[in-house]
């Protein structure tokens, strides 16, 4: 609904609280539904347009008196569309209302107050300041705001309708536009959102905006796929990509660790096997191919399997056909198979270890997944969705990470890729707490001491070449450590090494020591 804590900053509505103020010597505050009061006339500092709003807001049960007013006519505004000239707990006082409606539902009131019509006589004045001494008005007060009130006449009343109607109506206007920025806001987020992603799969960087425009162009082929990466770069959720924007996706798609098994149980776990077949085939047991019939298979970590088994998916590569343990005729299949494996397979092809024709089958289009370090504008990103997540599914609110903790995560390597990287979100999440902001005090001691320790000054030095050449070479170490040692604080840095700045800045440039320039 609407912010009412913004509506008095905007210079419309304070442009026509002056007006009212100035031209009619009336107050102009305004509620929402509940009948909360959002304007400052409740402050004992605020300024009073009107003598005798003031006198009524530092009476005893003034403020009561009000509040009376507000919920009466708050109850009232719910169910009309109109202007409303209402009477006040003062005896002749009135005051104008207008309902505040959002999408045709009521969000609050602006009021006009306080006001005597021409019409009120000596004595209706005489019975208000009576009633304003007996609520706790100093007589010399109450004659003060009674002789002060404004007498409204009926054209003067119709301009004052018009501009609380005019207050309202750009309350609403205000409302509308904020709500329809923020719904672009929201919509641009979610396009961007979509750019940095395809099905589960996260990522900015160059490297995965081609693998997405890949995984695009092969969402309607039915070849086999063979995913190539390191362990934890997010195999599966390639697969599961192919999958479920391939003519399969309202198929089965099962997955299978390859190395999880020796070869008799991967047999019968790919394959099925018939009752008798083996001691404890006590019955016929479907096989993964069977049951993802139509479907996709993943094979991950296909390398490791025998050549023997090989062999087997060879088969039910070329021919459609597979033979479940112990029995004697072969079963038709269609399988589409997606593999993944963290080996070399040319080098053990080279070997004999992996057959060449297996390769070429399941190589048809290969996908090569990089290692989080060479996708370094990813880490933001992917760090940003793994807390969220995390701190969604602990029922947590919204933590952001301390500036050195992103920097000690984005100059850590992740040997174990985007599982680690998730793994020790996921670990920070629960060690900071209830602590909103996640310092680097947190983080596991892999990474707080990854390149703490400077190497030896000579280390990678040449000494065999030229004298330049070898103190340019100790002079980019040590202001590649320096840096890393400062937190890429250039001044403290300068200071250290008792150059100037602007001399380390170039030296920084020339050797492109900045991780920032990297990253961009």
């Amino acid at each position: 609904m609407i912010n009412w804590q913004d509506m008095g900053k905007l210079h419309v509505i304070s442009k026509l609280e002056g007006i009212l103020g100035k031209w009619f010597d009336v107050e102009m505050f305004y509620t929402d539904a509940h009948g909360k009061l959002w304007s400052d006339h409740a402050s004992k500092t605020y300024s009073f347009k009107s003598h005798f709003m003031k006198v009524q807001m530092q009476s005893a049960y003034g403020h009561d008196f009000l509040a009376e007013d507000i919920e009466k006519m708050v109850e009232k505004m719910a169910s009309t569309n109109e202007v409303v000239v209402y009477e006040s707990f003062f005896k002749h006082v009135k005051g104008v209302a207008f309902p505040v409606k959002v999408d045709g539902e009521f969000a609050g009131a602006v009021f006009v107050y306080p006001f005597v019509l021409d019409t009120a006589t000596s004595a209706d004045v005489e019975m208000l300041k009576a009633q304003m001494i007996e609520c706790g008005t100093t007589p010399a007060d109450a004659a003060v705001a009674c002789e002060k009130i404004k007498k409204m006449w009926p054209r003067e009343l119709e301009y004052v309708k018009e501009l609380t109607s005019l207050v309202a109506e750009e309350m609403v206007s205000f409302h509308d536009e904020i709500t329809k920025r923020e719904d672009q806001i929201q919509a641009l987020s979610s396009e961007v959102g979509e750019k940095y992603r395809y099905h589960a799969m996260i990522g900015k960087s160059k490297k995965m905006q081609a693998i997405y425009s890949l995984l695009e162009k092969i969402s309607n082929s039915e070849s086999s796929v063979l995913i190539n990466g390191e362990n934890g770069t997010g195999k599966e959720l390639v697969a599961k990509a192919i999958h479920f924007y391939s003519p399969r996706k309202d198929k089965m798609f099962l997955a299978v660790n390859c190395s999880a098994f020796n070869d008799n149980l991967l047999d019968s776990e790919l394959f099925g096997h018939v009752k008798g077949s083996f001691t404890g085939a006590v019955k016929d047991k479907k096989g993964l191919f069977e049951t993802a019939n139509g479907g996709t298979l993943f094979l991950d970590e296909i390398g490791d399997t025998t050549l023997s088994m090989q062999v087997k998916l060879l088969r039910v590569l070329q021919e459609g056909t597979y033979l479940p343990v112990g029995a004697t005729a072969p079963k038709k299949v269609d399988v589409r198979i997606v593999a993944a494996t963290n080996k070399n397979l040319k080098e053990m092809m080279a070997k004999g270890e992996f057959r060449e024709d297996l390769y070429y089958r399941i190589n048809v289009i290969n996908v090569a997944l990089p290692p989080l370090r060479e996708r370094h504008d990813d880490i933001p990103v992917l760090m940003d969705y793994f807390l969220k997540k995390r701190c969604d599914e602990a029922g947590k609110a919204l933590k952001t990470f301390a500036k050195k903790c992103m920097e000690k995560m984005l100059d850590y390597p992740w040997p174990g890729n985007v599982r680690e990287l998730e793994n020790e979100v996921e670990r920070l999440v629960v060690l900071a707490g209830d602590e909103k902001m996640i310092g680097p005090e947190n983080l596991s001691p892999r990474i707080i001491d990854w390149g703490a320790s400077a190497e030896p000054a000579f280390k990678g030095v040449n000494t065999e070449g030229t004298l330049r050449d070898a103190l340019e070479q100790l002079e980019i170490m040590m202001i590649r450590e320096g840096l890393k040692r400062c937190n890429f604080n250039k001044s403290k840095l300068a200071k250290e090494l008792d150059i100037s700045r602007a001399s380390l800045i170039m030296k920084v440039e020339k050797y492109g020591l900045d991780k920032r320039a990297k990253a961009a």
